[in-house]
């Protein structure tokens, strides 16, 4: 696949099945990762591959936050159900360190480039993608069953597998003028 073409109709994919990437595929996910953009080289991330009884215990930590959160039945409910939307997760933690050159925001944005990376590379070899965050992110009961450290960021949960509706191969660009100005 062109870089250009993949770039330029970058899409998520919410419905995804199995097969997910597995071998040199994921490993090729990995590595373009680690490949993202990084001030100091400090390579201020850690990522966590989620698959099989690791999407199991993804689903009873979510349930146990949602449930330790006062949530209520419907969002423990959801909160279960949720890891099993794709075969694969990998959840990106922005190693955030004190540095004198390369501020904590620059940091967590490194670890947000080593998202995509990872996701254009899963496209790349077949397969599809998408980026989650949302309040999960930000949750104490998920980040410390995660292993966060105390100014560590969740950038996202990358949910990976083999897209089960096949998408039109470009998309329709959007009006570069409201986005876009010349200095």
């Amino acid at each position: 696949m062109n870089a250009l073409d993949l770039l330029l109709n970058r899409r998520s994919v919410a419905r995804l099945t199995t097969p997910a990437p597995e071998g040199d595929v994921l490993q090729h996910i990995l590595a373009a990762g680690m490949r993202a953009p990084d001030h100091g080289a400090l390579r201020p991330w850690h990522f966590v591959v989620m698959k099989g009884e690791g999407i199991d215990k993804f689903s009873q930590l979510l349930e146990k936050a949602a449930v330790e959160g006062k949530l209520g039945e419907e969002v423990e409910e959801k909160a279960k159900n949720a890891p099993y939307r794709a075969p694969m997760i990998i959840t990106v933690i922005a190693k955030v360190v004190e540095h004198a050159k390369v501020p904590a925001w620059e940091q967590v944005v490194a670890a947000g480039c080593a998202v995509h990376a990872m996701q254009m590379a899963a496209v790349a070899q077949g397969f599809g993608g998408i980026w989650r965050s949302g309040s999960w992110t930000e949750d104490p009961v998920v980040k410390a069953g995660l292993g966060c450290g105390e100014d560590d960021k969740i950038v996202g949960f990358l949910y990976l597998g083999t897209p089960v509706l096949k998408a039109p191969t470009k998309v329709s660009m959007p009006d570069l003028t409201n986005f876009v100005s010349y200095f």
